[in-house]
């Protein structure tokens, strides 16, 4: 079973947070997540369980513990879908910016509630219209901004 393990003190190696798992059983491996760029710990991590009965009861007993003075989380970890699918629910945006609504929209136009190329648009609206550089409406359907700007 793969666990998502939050809240982690950032000082944490894996070799301690390895520790922590293997008083409920034998743990595959341990990885701390880490910034690509300044190699500084996310502050969370996955352990790797093969026992699943171990790595329920490890869940239970550590989710809530305290660890060097922070409260870490711990459940199971669920893995991304790799047919590229999303989760059904509200929304994403395109390129530089949100959609809300369950909005959606991609770089350089704009879906039901989503906007344009560095915008934010839309909120309730079928039909609504979002472009470069131009916001669509909040409610209502068919409304298209136009390419003014608003203020300098």
């Amino acid at each position: 079973m793969n666990i998502f393990v939050g809240s982690l003190p950032f000082s944490l190696e894996e070799a301690e947070l390895k520790g922590f798992f293997e008083e409920y059983g034998e743990v595959s491996s341990a990885r701390i997540i880490t910034d690509k760029f300044s190699g500084r710990s996310k502050g969370f991590g996955f352990i790797e369980m093969p026992n699943d009965e171990e790595a329920k009861k490890a869940i239970e007993e550590l989710n809530g513990a305290e660890v060097d003075g922070r409260t870490i989380v711990v459940n199971e970890s669920i893995e991304k879908p790799k047919d590229g699918t999303r989760r059904p629910g509200g929304g994403g945006g395109g390129f530089n910016r949100g959609g809300s609504g369950g909005g959606g929209g991609g770089f350089n136009r704009g879906g039901g509630g989503g906007g344009g190329y560095n915008r934010g648009a839309g909120g309730a609206g079928g039909g609504d219209r979002g472009g470069f550089n131009r916001g669509g409406s909040s409610a209502g359907g068919g409304d298209r901004g136009g390419s003014r700007r608003e203020s300098y």
